[in-house]
This record gives C-alpha cells, structure tokens and sequence, in this order.
C-alpha cells in the first residue's frame, strides 16, 4: 500500500490536462493551492498577464514536490479540492470527461483510485463489475496490513464495507436500488445475512451476548461512515479533531474485521464453505 502521494510525470500531466488552453480553476486559486502545499511559486500577474500559463505552473508545482515529498499529499489533496469545486470532477454526469478519466487512469497506475465524489483513495478503487469477490479479498488484505495514512484508509475502509455490503446483496439477486446510502446498504446486508440483533433466536443459550456482538458491529460500520464523512471534502486527509492516529487505525482493523465475518457469513449461507 502506497504511503507517500502520487506526484509522478504521469499524475502530473493529468492534473495540468484540467488547466490547457486556460481551462480550469484560476491563477488565484492556484496560488492559494501552492502557498498551502509550501510550494509557493511567487507567481504576480502583471498587467498583460505575462508569466507561466497555469498548465506550465501545475506542471512545474509537481516537480518541486517530487524533491520535497513533504509537501506531495498537500498539493494532491488541494488541487483535487479546487477540480470539485470547479465541478470538474466528483459530480453526476451522463459521460465523463476524457479528463477526469486520464485523472483516474494515472492514479491507479500510482496506487491510487479516485471515488465517485472525487476523493482520493488508496490503492485503487474496488472494480466490482470486474473484480467482484476476488476484489474485495484483495482490498481487505490491504487494509489488515496498511501502515499508511490513517484518515485515507478510513475512506478506503469505508468504501469497502460499502462495496461488501453491495456484494452481499448482489450475491442474494436483491442488489440495493440505485441511490441507496451507506446505512440502507449495510442495513439489508445484515438483513439477509441474518445478523440483525431482532433476528438472533431467543432460544438459545447467550442470545442477549449474541446481539450485543451484532449490534457492535454495525456501530463500527456506522463509525467508519461518520469519520469518514467528518474529513470534510476540504481537509484531504486530516483526521477528525480528537480522533488519534492509534484510535483511527483500531477502527480501520475492527471495520476489516466486520467486512471478513459477514464475506465469511455470505460463503457459509451460500454452501462455499
């Protein structure tokens, strides 16, 4: 799992694709952008506009952060806020730009993805109409494993218990209507997994432990959608106030936990096990 942010050539020049011809966010969004990063270029239009054009800036910015990686995630991050901001990225469309898909091609050639909200994420996006259950695996090891930036792990963890759910329901042919959020997804997951606490059989012996494990486990699900949604479309990867590196890599370990038993649960229900 990538640690550090991808400032390659590559990424460099799919970022600097938004602004050719002048297109894209402003000089003075971009200034706001650098000076942020540390990466203050000193740029002052003159009367004429006379200076570097903003694609040659782009380009410019990521060379300098290639030898000061510092201040890489920062510039990324940024810049990626300024592309939502301008609509450029993140946002419904019937096709998308041949930008925003160089964009996403360059960073999974990193080890990175970009969400549909056009955040970043780490080690690349889960591709369930190609990948499916052999994708999920994958990820999941990533993450039971990761060391790397905990507030984008918790988005990337996020997407994952997000995607498990889906899976689930895809694999009972009951796949969840179209703009069902995080809660209702996961919710009838555990419906059809059966591990609601209201479906545990009072019968036998423990039930009560029994709910309480399951309740649980959906209040962890529930805590990795919260954190994540608290980052804040313009805080990239910056934890929640309060919310330790330690405390955020314990909730990413017990989300991965929760994704294994219901994949697990799935594969027993299913006789795959």
């Amino acid at each position: 799992m990538p640690d550090q942010a991808p400032v390659g050539s590559e990424v460099a020049g799919a970022f600097a694709a938004f602004f050719h011809g002048g297109d894209g966010p402003s000089h003075k969004a971009l200034s706001r952008v650098f000076v942020m990063a540390g990466l203050d270029d000193g740029y002052q239009p003159g009367p004429a506009m006379q200076g570097p054009n903003k694609e040659t800036r782009v380009l410019d910015a990521f060379a300098e952060a290639r030898k000061r990686p510092a201040t890489a995630r920062q510039l990324v991050d940024e810049l990626l806020v300024q592309l939502r901001l301008n609509a450029l990225i993140g946002v419904e469309k019937e096709e998308q730009s041949e930008n925003e898909t160089r964009l996403q091609a360059a960073l999974r050639s990193a080890g990175f993805g970009l969400s549909d909200d056009g955040q970043l994420r780490v080690a690349g996006d889960i591709d369930m109409s190609t990948g499916g259950r052999r994708a999920l695996d994958e990820q999941l090891a990533r993450l039971r494993n990761a060391q790397g930036d905990p507030a984008l792990m918790i988005g990337t963890t996020k997407d994952l218990l997000e995607a498990v759910g889906k899976f689930v329901l895809e694999e009972y042919s009951s796949p969840p209507r179209r703009n069902a959020d995080f809660a209702e997804i996961i919710s009838l997951a555990r419906e059809r997994l059966e591990i609601k606490p209201s479906q545990v059989d009072t019968s036998i012996e423990g039930f009560e432990a029994i709910r309480r494990v399951h309740q649980s486990a959906w209040q962890i699900a529930e805590s990795i959608n919260e954190l994540r949604n608290l980052q804040g479309t313009g805080h990239g990867r910056t934890l929640p106030t309060g919310v330790s590196v330690e405390l955020a890599r314990l909730v990413i370990r017990e989300a991965c936990l929760v994704a294994d038993y219901m994949l697990t649960l799935l594969d027993t229900s299913l006789g795959k096990r």
